[in-house]
Protein backbone atom coordinates (compact mmCIF):
# COMPACT_ATOMS: atom_id res chain seq x y z
CA UNK A 1 0.00 0.00 0.00
CA UNK A 2 2.24 2.40 0.62
CA UNK A 3 4.36 1.93 -2.35
CA UNK A 4 1.10 2.48 -4.30
CA UNK A 5 0.65 5.60 -2.13
CA UNK A 6 3.76 6.41 -3.46
CA UNK A 7 3.62 6.17 -7.14
CA UNK A 8 0.53 7.55 -7.29
CA UNK A 9 2.22 10.86 -5.33
CA UNK A 10 4.57 10.96 -8.16
CA UNK A 11 2.16 10.90 -11.03
CA UNK A 12 -0.04 12.79 -9.76
CA UNK A 13 3.04 15.65 -9.60
CA UNK A 14 4.45 14.60 -13.31
CA UNK A 15 0.71 15.56 -14.34
CA UNK A 16 0.56 18.84 -12.60
CA UNK A 17 4.01 19.83 -13.62
CA UNK A 18 3.03 18.79 -17.15
CA UNK A 19 -0.17 20.32 -17.38
CA UNK A 20 1.65 23.70 -15.83
CA UNK A 21 3.97 23.45 -18.58
CA UNK A 22 1.24 22.84 -21.51
CA UNK A 23 0.34 26.17 -20.35
CA UNK A 24 2.73 28.23 -21.10
CA UNK A 25 2.41 27.56 -24.91
CA UNK A 26 2.24 31.62 -25.79
CA UNK A 27 5.30 33.32 -25.59
CA UNK A 28 6.32 34.45 -21.72
CA UNK A 29 5.30 38.77 -20.57
CA UNK A 30 8.00 40.66 -22.51
CA UNK A 31 8.70 42.52 -18.71
CA UNK A 32 10.25 39.40 -17.51
CA UNK A 33 13.85 38.93 -17.66
CA UNK A 34 15.38 35.67 -20.05
CA UNK A 35 16.13 32.69 -17.88
CA UNK A 36 19.55 32.87 -19.46
CA UNK A 37 20.49 35.82 -17.35
CA UNK A 38 21.79 35.79 -14.12
CA UNK A 39 19.58 35.30 -11.25
CA UNK A 40 19.37 38.15 -9.38
CA UNK A 41 19.95 38.66 -5.68
CA UNK A 42 17.24 37.86 -3.51
CA UNK A 43 16.32 42.00 -2.62
CA UNK A 44 16.76 43.05 -6.18
CA UNK A 45 14.30 40.21 -7.23
CA UNK A 46 11.80 41.42 -4.41
CA UNK A 47 11.83 45.27 -5.41
CA UNK A 48 10.97 44.47 -8.94
CA UNK A 49 8.72 41.72 -8.04
CA UNK A 50 6.51 44.74 -5.76
CA UNK A 51 5.60 46.98 -8.86
CA UNK A 52 5.32 44.09 -11.18
CA UNK A 53 2.25 42.58 -9.41
CA UNK A 54 -1.40 44.03 -10.12
CA UNK A 55 -3.65 44.08 -7.21
CA UNK A 56 -6.19 42.40 -9.36
CA UNK A 57 -3.64 39.33 -10.50
CA UNK A 58 -3.04 37.82 -6.79
CA UNK A 59 -4.69 34.54 -7.85
CA UNK A 60 -2.67 33.81 -10.84
CA UNK A 61 0.27 34.60 -8.40
CA UNK A 62 -0.48 32.51 -5.83
CA UNK A 63 -1.04 29.73 -8.21
CA UNK A 64 2.65 30.12 -9.62
CA UNK A 65 4.07 30.00 -6.36
CA UNK A 66 1.89 26.70 -5.47
CA UNK A 67 3.45 24.96 -7.86
CA UNK A 68 7.05 26.26 -7.02
CA UNK A 69 6.44 25.39 -3.76
CA UNK A 70 5.35 22.02 -4.80
CA UNK A 71 8.36 21.69 -7.41
CA UNK A 72 10.67 22.85 -3.92
CA UNK A 73 9.82 20.89 -1.47
CA UNK A 74 9.28 17.41 -3.58
CA UNK A 75 13.38 17.73 -4.96
CA UNK A 76 14.35 19.03 -1.17
CA UNK A 77 13.31 15.51 -0.16
CA UNK A 78 14.17 13.80 -2.95
CA UNK A 79 18.02 15.45 -3.39
CA UNK A 80 18.58 15.09 0.50
CA UNK A 81 17.18 11.55 1.07
CA UNK A 82 19.98 10.30 -2.19
CA UNK A 83 22.53 12.21 -0.32
CA UNK A 84 22.01 10.43 2.82
CA UNK A 85 21.98 7.12 1.28
CA UNK A 86 25.35 8.07 0.00
CA UNK A 87 26.61 9.14 3.63
CA UNK A 88 26.10 13.09 3.18
CA UNK A 89 24.16 15.81 4.83
CA UNK A 90 20.43 16.49 3.52
CA UNK A 91 21.23 19.67 3.18
CA UNK A 92 23.97 19.04 0.82
CA UNK A 93 21.26 17.36 -1.59
CA UNK A 94 18.86 20.13 -1.17
CA UNK A 95 21.66 22.75 -2.41
CA UNK A 96 22.55 20.88 -5.20
CA UNK A 97 19.07 20.03 -6.76
CA UNK A 98 18.76 23.89 -5.98
CA UNK A 99 21.32 24.57 -8.30
CA UNK A 100 20.36 21.97 -10.87
CA UNK A 101 16.63 23.25 -11.36
CA UNK A 102 17.68 26.95 -11.12
CA UNK A 103 19.79 26.46 -14.18
CA UNK A 104 17.43 24.04 -15.89
CA UNK A 105 17.48 27.10 -19.03
CA UNK A 106 21.41 25.71 -19.83
CA UNK A 107 19.45 22.97 -21.33
CA UNK A 108 17.90 25.00 -23.98
CA UNK A 109 14.95 23.26 -24.30
CA UNK A 110 12.14 25.64 -25.06
CA UNK A 111 9.81 24.17 -22.66
CA UNK A 112 11.89 24.43 -19.92
CA UNK A 113 12.63 27.74 -20.89
CA UNK A 114 9.46 29.33 -20.50
CA UNK A 115 8.91 27.25 -17.44
CA UNK A 116 11.82 28.66 -15.78
CA UNK A 117 10.97 31.87 -16.62
CA UNK A 118 7.39 31.36 -15.91
CA UNK A 119 7.59 30.13 -12.55
CA UNK A 120 11.26 29.46 -11.23
CA UNK A 121 12.58 33.00 -12.11
CA UNK A 122 9.87 35.02 -12.22
CA UNK A 123 9.81 37.69 -9.96
CA UNK A 124 6.03 37.94 -8.96
CA UNK A 125 6.67 34.14 -7.23
CA UNK A 126 10.72 34.92 -6.49
CA UNK A 127 9.40 38.11 -4.38
CA UNK A 128 7.01 35.48 -1.81
CA UNK A 129 9.72 32.26 -2.00
CA UNK A 130 12.54 34.67 -0.95
CA UNK A 131 10.32 35.60 2.56
CA UNK A 132 9.15 32.34 2.91
CA UNK A 133 12.92 31.00 2.98
CA UNK A 134 14.22 33.87 5.46
CA UNK A 135 11.55 32.92 7.77
CA UNK A 136 12.76 29.64 7.74
CA UNK A 137 16.58 30.68 8.22
CA UNK A 138 15.64 32.52 11.55
CA UNK A 139 13.64 29.21 12.81
CA UNK A 140 16.79 27.23 11.85
CA UNK A 141 18.84 29.68 14.28
CA UNK A 142 16.59 29.33 16.45
CA UNK A 143 16.67 25.81 16.20
CA UNK A 144 20.19 26.24 16.57
CA UNK A 145 19.77 28.58 19.89
CA UNK A 146 17.77 25.53 21.40
CA UNK A 147 20.01 22.82 21.18
CA UNK A 148 22.81 25.00 22.31
CA UNK A 149 22.52 25.89 26.10
CA UNK A 150 24.55 28.26 28.41
CA UNK A 151 25.65 25.26 30.76
CA UNK A 152 27.17 23.47 28.00
CA UNK A 153 28.89 26.79 27.01
CA UNK A 154 30.45 27.51 30.45
CA UNK A 155 31.64 23.70 30.72
CA UNK A 156 33.55 23.41 27.84
CA UNK A 157 36.53 25.36 29.17
CA UNK A 158 39.46 27.11 27.98
CA UNK A 159 40.74 25.42 25.02
CA UNK A 160 36.88 25.62 22.95
CA UNK A 161 37.05 29.47 23.76
CA UNK A 162 40.50 29.54 22.35
CA UNK A 163 39.36 27.25 19.18
CA UNK A 164 36.83 29.27 18.60
CA UNK A 165 38.68 33.01 18.77
CA UNK A 166 41.23 31.48 16.73
CA UNK A 167 38.87 29.67 14.21
CA UNK A 168 37.30 33.29 13.61
CA UNK A 169 40.00 35.36 12.96
CA UNK A 170 42.33 33.04 10.92
CA UNK A 171 39.87 32.01 8.21
CA UNK A 172 39.03 35.88 7.97
CA UNK A 173 42.02 36.68 7.86
CA UNK A 174 42.89 34.62 4.88
CA UNK A 175 39.07 35.30 3.28
CA UNK A 176 39.80 38.95 3.46
CA UNK A 177 43.18 38.21 1.83
CA UNK A 178 42.05 36.10 -1.09
CA UNK A 179 39.00 38.78 -1.77
CA UNK A 180 41.60 41.58 -2.39
CA UNK A 181 43.88 39.03 -4.22
CA UNK A 182 40.95 38.15 -6.77
CA UNK A 183 38.82 41.73 -6.87
CA UNK A 184 41.26 44.74 -6.85
CA UNK A 185 39.81 48.03 -6.38
CA UNK A 186 36.48 46.79 -4.62
CA UNK A 187 35.81 48.96 -1.22
CA UNK A 188 37.54 46.67 1.82
CA UNK A 189 33.81 46.12 3.14
CA UNK A 190 33.36 43.54 0.31
CA UNK A 191 36.78 42.08 1.29
CA UNK A 192 35.09 42.01 5.62
CA UNK A 193 32.02 40.34 4.38
CA UNK A 194 33.26 37.89 2.43
CA UNK A 195 35.90 37.11 5.38
CA UNK A 196 32.75 36.63 7.46
CA UNK A 197 31.43 33.98 4.96
CA UNK A 198 33.93 31.95 6.25
CA UNK A 199 34.11 32.77 9.99
CA UNK A 200 31.60 30.22 11.26
CA UNK A 201 31.42 26.63 11.56
CA UNK A 202 28.06 24.69 11.32
CA UNK A 203 27.29 23.53 14.55
CA UNK A 204 24.30 20.83 12.94
CA UNK A 205 26.76 19.31 10.12
CA UNK A 206 29.42 18.70 12.64
CA UNK A 207 26.72 17.02 15.60
CA UNK A 208 25.54 15.23 12.87
CA UNK A 209 28.47 13.48 11.76
CA UNK A 210 29.92 12.76 15.52
CA UNK A 211 26.61 11.61 16.39
CA UNK A 212 26.52 9.30 13.45
CA UNK A 213 30.14 7.83 14.56
CA UNK A 214 29.48 7.40 17.55
CA UNK A 215 32.09 9.82 18.67
CA UNK A 216 30.20 12.35 20.72
CA UNK A 217 31.55 10.99 24.22
CA UNK A 218 34.86 11.77 23.09
CA UNK A 219 36.86 14.86 24.91
CA UNK A 220 37.69 16.13 21.24
CA UNK A 221 33.87 16.48 20.06
CA UNK A 222 32.62 17.87 23.29
CA UNK A 223 35.92 20.69 22.43
CA UNK A 224 34.57 20.87 18.61
CA UNK A 225 31.03 21.43 19.48
CA UNK A 226 31.45 24.19 22.37
CA UNK A 227 33.84 25.89 20.16
CA UNK A 228 31.25 25.30 17.37
CA UNK A 229 28.83 27.14 19.20
CA UNK A 230 30.81 29.79 20.73
CA UNK A 231 32.27 30.12 17.16
CA UNK A 232 28.61 30.92 15.90
CA UNK A 233 28.29 33.37 18.52
CA UNK A 234 31.39 35.01 16.88
CA UNK A 235 30.39 34.70 13.54
CA UNK A 236 27.37 36.31 14.50
CA UNK A 237 28.86 39.56 16.11
CA UNK A 238 31.13 39.52 12.96
CA UNK A 239 27.95 39.52 10.47
CA UNK A 240 27.05 42.70 12.78
CA UNK A 241 29.96 44.22 12.72
CA UNK A 242 30.54 43.70 8.67
CA UNK A 243 26.50 45.15 8.10
CA UNK A 244 27.76 48.14 10.35
CA UNK A 245 30.86 48.92 8.41
CA UNK A 246 29.00 48.60 5.12
CA UNK A 247 26.31 50.82 6.26
CA UNK A 248 28.80 53.21 7.59
CA UNK A 249 30.89 53.53 4.07
CA UNK A 250 27.34 53.93 2.53
CA UNK A 251 26.97 56.71 4.51
CA UNK A 252 30.15 58.65 3.89
CA UNK A 253 31.40 58.01 7.22
CA UNK A 254 34.33 57.24 8.04
CA UNK A 255 34.77 53.75 10.20
CA UNK A 256 37.05 54.00 13.38
CA UNK A 257 38.06 51.53 15.55
CA UNK A 258 35.38 53.46 18.21
CA UNK A 259 32.54 52.69 15.83
CA UNK A 260 33.72 48.93 15.36
CA UNK A 261 34.07 48.50 18.91
CA UNK A 262 30.35 50.09 19.14
CA UNK A 263 28.96 47.51 17.13
CA UNK A 264 30.55 44.71 18.89
CA UNK A 265 29.49 46.30 22.14
CA UNK A 266 25.97 46.62 21.18
CA UNK A 267 25.93 42.95 19.65
CA UNK A 268 27.22 41.72 22.98
CA UNK A 269 25.08 44.19 25.13
CA UNK A 270 21.95 42.64 23.25
CA UNK A 271 22.88 38.89 23.71
CA UNK A 272 23.80 39.58 27.29
CA UNK A 273 20.04 41.58 27.67
CA UNK A 274 18.08 38.60 25.64
CA UNK A 275 19.63 36.11 27.83
CA UNK A 276 19.15 38.02 31.04
CA UNK A 277 15.48 39.46 30.44
CA UNK A 278 14.59 36.14 27.87
CA UNK A 279 15.13 33.91 31.10
CA UNK A 280 12.66 35.41 33.05
CA UNK A 281 10.02 36.83 30.94
CA UNK A 282 10.04 33.09 28.72
CA UNK A 283 9.02 31.23 31.72
CA UNK A 284 5.91 33.79 32.47
CA UNK A 285 5.48 34.06 29.14
CA UNK A 286 4.87 29.97 28.75
CA UNK A 287 3.51 29.67 32.34
CA UNK A 288 0.31 32.04 30.91
CA UNK A 289 0.21 30.44 27.96
CA UNK A 290 -0.44 26.85 29.97
CA UNK A 291 -3.63 28.42 31.11
CA UNK A 292 -4.99 29.18 27.38
CA UNK A 293 -7.09 26.62 26.78
CA UNK A 294 -6.97 26.38 23.19
CA UNK A 295 -5.48 24.11 20.27
CA UNK A 296 -1.91 25.23 19.20
CA UNK A 297 -1.04 27.99 21.92
CA UNK A 298 2.49 26.65 22.90
CA UNK A 299 3.47 26.49 18.86
CA UNK A 300 2.11 30.15 18.52
CA UNK A 301 3.16 31.61 21.80
CA UNK A 302 7.13 29.76 20.82
CA UNK A 303 6.84 31.51 17.44
CA UNK A 304 5.40 34.82 18.64
CA UNK A 305 8.74 34.70 20.60
CA UNK A 306 11.44 33.51 17.98
CA UNK A 307 9.63 36.65 15.73
CA UNK A 308 9.77 39.49 18.64
CA UNK A 309 12.91 38.73 20.00
CA UNK A 310 14.37 38.63 16.15
CA UNK A 311 12.15 42.02 15.71
CA UNK A 312 13.99 43.64 18.66
CA UNK A 313 17.24 42.40 17.23
CA UNK A 314 16.78 44.59 14.16
CA UNK A 315 16.19 47.85 16.14
CA UNK A 316 19.86 47.66 17.57
CA UNK A 317 20.83 46.99 13.54
CA UNK A 318 21.57 43.27 14.22
CA UNK A 319 20.43 40.52 11.61
CA UNK A 320 17.30 39.04 12.67
CA UNK A 321 19.08 35.70 12.39
CA UNK A 322 21.38 36.70 15.50
CA UNK A 323 17.78 37.73 17.69
CA UNK A 324 16.73 34.35 16.84
CA UNK A 325 19.32 32.23 18.05
CA UNK A 326 19.30 34.41 21.07
CA UNK A 327 15.96 33.71 21.43
CA UNK A 328 16.12 29.70 21.39
CA UNK A 329 19.35 30.10 23.87
CA UNK A 330 17.61 31.12 26.24
CA UNK A 331 14.89 28.48 26.29
CA UNK A 332 17.29 26.12 28.20
CA UNK A 333 14.13 24.44 29.48
CA UNK A 334 12.82 23.14 26.49
CA UNK A 335 9.76 21.22 27.80
CA UNK A 336 6.28 22.76 28.76
CA UNK A 337 3.13 21.90 30.12
CA UNK A 338 -0.30 22.72 28.47
CA UNK A 339 -3.59 23.19 30.33
CA UNK A 340 -4.23 19.52 29.81
CA UNK A 341 -0.90 18.64 32.06
CA UNK A 342 0.54 16.77 28.43
CA UNK A 343 4.15 17.44 28.16
CA UNK A 344 5.36 19.09 24.42
CA UNK A 345 9.12 19.79 23.79
CA UNK A 346 9.28 22.97 21.82
CA UNK A 347 11.43 20.95 19.11
CA UNK A 348 8.48 18.66 18.50
CA UNK A 349 6.56 21.71 17.96
CA UNK A 350 8.84 23.58 15.49
CA UNK A 351 9.89 20.10 13.38
CA UNK A 352 6.39 20.19 10.99
CA UNK A 353 7.23 24.40 10.99
CA UNK A 354 10.95 23.71 10.35
CA UNK A 355 10.30 20.95 7.99
CA UNK A 356 8.27 22.78 5.34
CA UNK A 357 10.18 25.95 5.54
CA UNK A 358 13.85 25.58 6.34
CA UNK A 359 14.49 23.24 2.99
CA UNK A 360 12.57 26.15 0.72
CA UNK A 361 15.81 28.17 2.19
CA UNK A 362 18.73 25.67 0.96
CA UNK A 363 16.72 25.00 -2.31
CA UNK A 364 16.14 28.58 -3.34
CA UNK A 365 19.97 29.46 -2.21
CA UNK A 366 20.79 26.94 -5.01
CA UNK A 367 18.66 28.41 -7.22
CA UNK A 368 20.16 31.41 -6.74
CA UNK A 369 23.71 30.15 -8.22
CA UNK A 370 24.42 30.81 -11.68
CA UNK A 371 26.25 27.36 -13.18
CA UNK A 372 27.51 29.31 -16.67
CA UNK A 373 30.06 31.39 -14.11
CA UNK A 374 31.95 28.05 -13.17
CA UNK A 375 32.45 28.20 -16.90
CA UNK A 376 34.99 30.88 -16.83
CA UNK A 377 38.84 30.10 -15.06
CA UNK A 378 38.94 33.25 -12.85
CA UNK A 379 35.83 32.24 -11.21
CA UNK A 380 36.85 28.60 -10.27
CA UNK A 381 40.16 29.93 -9.35
CA UNK A 382 38.48 32.66 -6.76
CA UNK A 383 36.50 29.53 -5.83
CA UNK A 384 39.10 26.95 -5.48
CA UNK A 385 41.31 29.59 -3.35
CA UNK A 386 38.46 30.58 -1.64
CA UNK A 387 37.92 27.05 -0.42
CA UNK A 388 41.54 26.35 0.20
CA UNK A 389 41.58 29.44 2.44
CA UNK A 390 38.14 27.80 4.46
CA UNK A 391 39.86 24.83 5.10
CA UNK A 392 43.43 26.24 6.09
CA UNK A 393 41.84 28.45 8.39
CA UNK A 394 40.29 26.06 10.34
CA UNK A 395 43.02 23.84 10.36
CA UNK A 396 44.85 26.49 12.27
CA UNK A 397 42.22 27.01 14.84
CA UNK A 398 43.76 23.17 16.20
CA UNK A 399 46.21 24.70 17.36
CA UNK A 400 44.13 26.44 20.21
CA UNK A 401 43.91 23.22 21.86
CA UNK A 402 45.38 24.09 25.93
CA UNK A 403 45.07 20.38 26.71
CA UNK A 404 47.65 17.49 26.31
CA UNK A 405 46.82 13.98 24.91
CA UNK A 406 44.12 15.75 22.39
CA UNK A 407 43.99 14.98 18.96
CA UNK A 408 44.17 18.39 17.51
CA UNK A 409 43.96 17.21 13.75
CA UNK A 410 40.36 16.08 14.73
CA UNK A 411 39.66 19.25 15.88
CA UNK A 412 40.23 21.02 13.23
CA UNK A 413 38.86 19.09 10.89
CA UNK A 414 35.65 18.90 12.91
CA UNK A 415 35.81 22.99 12.05
CA UNK A 416 35.65 22.62 8.66
CA UNK A 417 31.92 22.70 7.72
CA UNK A 418 30.44 25.83 7.11
CA UNK A 419 27.03 24.70 5.86
CA UNK A 420 23.85 26.60 6.63
CA UNK A 421 26.17 29.35 8.03
CA UNK A 422 28.26 30.41 5.28
CA UNK A 423 24.88 30.46 3.14
CA UNK A 424 22.72 32.40 5.69
CA UNK A 425 26.28 35.60 5.16
CA UNK A 426 26.25 35.07 1.82
CA UNK A 427 22.68 35.75 0.97
CA UNK A 428 22.96 39.21 3.30
CA UNK A 429 25.83 40.01 1.65
CA UNK A 430 24.40 39.56 -1.89
CA UNK A 431 20.94 41.82 -0.98
CA UNK A 432 23.02 44.55 0.97
CA UNK A 433 25.07 47.24 -1.62
CA UNK A 434 28.16 49.28 -1.96
CA UNK A 435 28.25 52.54 -1.98
CA UNK A 436 28.67 52.28 -6.24
CA UNK A 437 25.52 50.59 -6.19
CA UNK A 438 26.63 47.15 -6.73
CA UNK A 439 25.99 44.10 -4.52
CA UNK A 440 28.29 43.72 -1.71
CA UNK A 441 28.46 39.46 -2.48
CA UNK A 442 28.18 39.91 -6.15
CA UNK A 443 26.40 36.54 -8.49
CA UNK A 444 29.89 35.50 -8.92
CA UNK A 445 31.22 35.50 -5.37
CA UNK A 446 27.81 34.01 -4.21
CA UNK A 447 28.39 31.26 -6.88
CA UNK A 448 32.40 30.65 -5.19
CA UNK A 449 31.16 30.36 -2.20
CA UNK A 450 28.34 27.95 -2.80
CA UNK A 451 30.83 26.03 -4.10
CA UNK A 452 33.41 26.36 -0.95
CA UNK A 453 30.02 25.31 1.55
CA UNK A 454 29.31 22.30 -1.15
CA UNK A 455 33.02 21.36 -0.65
CA UNK A 456 34.30 21.94 3.24
CA UNK A 457 30.80 19.87 3.77
CA UNK A 458 31.00 16.63 1.84
CA UNK A 459 35.37 16.18 2.80
CA UNK A 460 34.36 16.58 6.57
CA UNK A 461 32.64 13.45 7.32
CA UNK A 462 35.38 11.03 5.60
CA UNK A 463 37.74 13.08 6.85
CA UNK A 464 36.83 13.28 10.58
CA UNK A 465 35.89 9.77 10.72
CA UNK A 466 39.84 8.89 9.22
CA UNK A 467 40.75 10.91 12.12
CA UNK A 468 39.23 9.71 15.32
CA UNK A 469 39.71 5.96 13.57
CA UNK A 470 43.47 6.89 13.10
CA UNK A 471 43.93 7.99 16.66
CA UNK A 472 41.74 4.94 18.05
CA UNK A 473 43.95 2.40 16.18
CA UNK A 474 46.95 4.21 18.03
CA UNK A 475 45.88 4.02 21.45
CA UNK A 476 45.29 0.61 20.90
CA UNK A 477 48.24 -0.50 19.49
CA UNK A 478 50.47 1.74 21.89
CA UNK A 479 48.18 -0.30 24.80
CA UNK A 480 48.92 -3.63 23.08
CA UNK A 481 52.69 -3.05 22.57
CA UNK A 482 52.73 -1.75 26.44
CA UNK A 483 51.12 -4.55 27.69
CA UNK A 484 53.77 -7.19 25.71
CA UNK A 485 56.69 -8.41 27.64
Amino acid sequence: MPMRRWRAFVLAAVVAVVFAMLGLAAPPDTGTAPATTAVAPAAESSSRAVAAVPAEDHSGTVAKVLLVLMIILAIAKLGGDIFERIGQPAVLGELIFGILVGNMSLLHIGLLDRFSVAFIHNPETDMIITILSEIGVVLLLFEVGLEATLGEMMSVGLSSFVVAIVGVIAPMALGFAVGRAFMPGEPWTVYLFLGAVLAATSVGITARVLRDLGKMHLRESKIILGAAVIDDILGLIVLAVAQGAVAAVNTGKALDASQILLIIVKAAVFFIAAVALGRLMSKRLYRFASFLQVQGVLLSVTLAWCFVVAYIGTLVGLAPIVGAFAAGLVLEDATFEDWKHSVHHIEDLLRPVTTFLVPIFFVHMGMMVRLETFGQVQIMGFAACLTLAAIVGKQVCGLGVMERGINRLAVGLGMIPRGEVGLIVANIGATMRTAEGHPVISPDTFSASVIMVVVTTMITPPLLKWSLERRDKTRRGGGMSAASP
